[in-house]
C-alpha cells in the first residue's frame, strides 16, 4: 500500500543525482561539513527510490495477481522446464 504522505519522485532523476553524490564523495574533494550534508542527501534519496521501487512491485503484484510466479528461463523461451531429478519423486523410482 502506498503511503499517501510520501511525495512520488522522478526515480531517473533521483538515481543520477544519487549518482553524482557518490562521485563527489569518492572524489574526497569536498570540506567535512558539506561531505556529511551530501552523505545525508544520498541516504534520503536512497530511502526514496528503494520506497518508490517498492511501490512499484506491489502495483505489479497488484496487476499480475496470482500470475506473478519466479520466471524460469526455459519456461520463457516457450520449452517445458526440464524436472530436477533432486526433487523429482519419479526419478527415484530406479532403486
Amino acid at each position: 500500500m502506498t503511503d499517501s504522505r510520501r511525495p512520488r519522485i522522478d526515480l531517473e532523476k533521483s538515481l543520477a543525482e544519487l549518482e553524482d553524490i557518490v562521485e563527489q564523495l569518492e572524489a574526497a574533494d569536498l570540506p567535512l561539513e558539506k561531505s556529511l550534508k551530501q552523505f545525508e542527501r544520498g541516504v534520503r534519496l536512497s530511502r526514496d527510490c528503494q520506497a518508490a521501487l517498492q511501490d512499484a512491485e506491489q502495483r505489479v503484484q497488484l496487476l499480475m495477481g496470482n500470475e506473478l510466479r519466479d520466471l524460469d528461463p526455459e519456461t520463457l523461451a516457450g520449452r517445458e522446464p526440464e524436472a530436477d531429478p533432486e526433487s523429482d519423486p519419479e526419478a527415484d523410482s530406479g532403486d
